[in-house]
């Protein structure tokens, strides 16, 4: 099947394409090399032998006026597709091609690198748009979402965006929220919500509560934001008696129980980790602005590309990001092979609020980060899943 198919007479960008889908992308490129687009989805599936692609790119050397005309047509008979279209149009047409139905603008002169982010992106809101909540239902077997918060890295946030994730998500749904600590030998979910936990995991996994979902339910913290919270244990010697096949079925119980399972994980891609994230609907992976975490998270990805266990709902988070980092967000989406969906920018506030163990979600402050946080914590409401993505992609920035 041709995943991507691309509509120009450029055999210079033709090679680009394919060099880019050919490093990290699955699926194969078809190519109509003319600048007269077919009329409408019946003469292009003709061409493609009635195969459906996901992604339409509309190539350099075809004239604006017929790619627009195109996108309209394809807007309205068939509004599922991605179309992405390269061209160094001015910023004044861009919303003309959003309201004709382009969802992505490539510049010609981009890389294999910047090629296959894009693609990717593509993709994934092809995907998005193809899950009803039917569907959705059907993948999760009717449980709550398991959301776990990783990274190759220590020292990137990833408890402080945990935190907030399950504090916003208890802003949507009340008390149907818990948070589990699986940095079992150094958590800090209990200082990051500033909580002294009665019981923790280790009290989670016994057998009384692996059988009985209401004395596991006894286990967990309530705190006064209206989530739950099963931290980690005190004694980090107590994590060794922990086992993977007690943390699957410790998820397993939770996800029946409450709609949403934030998970805080340990550094790097521990037997636990990985068990976990079996379990997960939703990965958020967290990378700092420099160039360790960036390669620590581009290897990190490749390896579970390998393994086979990644979840296709995939959240790419940059996290202190600093225009005076010398980095900007094409530069790490190209370390790191795939797109950014969330840059939340340095802040005074975040770094306050994690010392007080006071999630800056949890008070009501204006910072920018405050905003980043929010629209991260959205990507997770039932609301904004099952919409359907008409607006042109708008680049992060820093």
């Amino acid at each position: 099947m041709s995943r991507f198919v691309l509509l120009s007479p450029s055999g210079e960008f033709d090679q680009k394409l394919r060099a880019a889908v050919a490093h990290g992308l699955r699926g194969s490129v078809q190519t109509i090399a003319s600048d007269i687009l077919p009329a409408g989805p019946a003469e292009l599936f003709a061409l493609l032998n009635q195969e459906q692609p996901e992604v339409l790119i509309i190539g350099p050397d075809v004239p604006y006026e017929e790619a627009l005309r195109f996108a309209k047509v394809f807007d309205v008979q068939l509004p599922g597709l991605s179309l992405v279209l390269v061209s160094d149009i001015e910023p004044s047409f861009l919303v003309h091609a959003m309201r004709a139905g382009i969802r992505d603008i490539l510049s010609p002169q981009a890389d294999a690198a910047e090629i296959r982010v894009l693609l990717e992106r593509a993709c994934q809101s092809f995907a998005t748009r193809h899950r009803s909540p039917e569907t959705q239902a059907a993948e999760t077997g009717g449980k709550g979402l398991v959301i776990g918060v990783f990274s190759p890295k220590g020292g990137v946030g990833k408890t402080t965006l945990a935190t907030n994730i399950a504090i916003g998500l208890g802003q949507i749904a009340p008390m149907s929220v818990v948070i589990v600590d699986l940095d079992l030998q150094f958590g800090d979910v209990a200082s990051g919500l500033y909580l002294n936990p009665e019981h923790t995991v280790t009290d989670a996994v016994t057998p009384a509560a692996a059988q009985d979902s209401l004395v596991l339910k006894a286990f967990l913290t309530v705190h006064p934001a209206g989530i739950y919270a099963l931290c980690a244990p005190p004694n980090p010697v107590d994590a060794d008696h922990i086992t993977p096949e007690q943390i699957t079925r410790l998820l397993e119980q939770l996800s029946q129980e409450f709609q949403y399972v934030v998970l805080d994980t340990a550094p790097g891609m521990p037997e636990i980790g990985l068990a976990a994230m079996e379990q997960c609907t939703d990965v958020v992976w967290v990378s700092a602005m420099d160039i360790p975490s960036l390669r620590g998270l581009r290897s990190g990805l490749e390896v579970l590309r390998q393994l086979e266990i990644m979840p296709e709902s995939r959240h790419v988070v940059l996290n202190m990001a600093d225009a005076k980092a010398g980095l900007n967000v094409r530069d790490v989406e190209s370390t790191i092979g795939a797109p950014v969906d969330v840059s939340i920018p340095r802040s005074r506030a975040v770094a306050l609020s994690t010392n007080r163990g006071i999630p800056v979600l949890q008070e009501s402050k204006k910072d920018p980060a405050v905003k980043s946080l929010r629209q991260l914590v959205e990507r997770f409401n039932p609301a904004w899943r099952t919409q359907t993505q008409r607006k042109l992609h708008r680049r992060v920035v820093i």
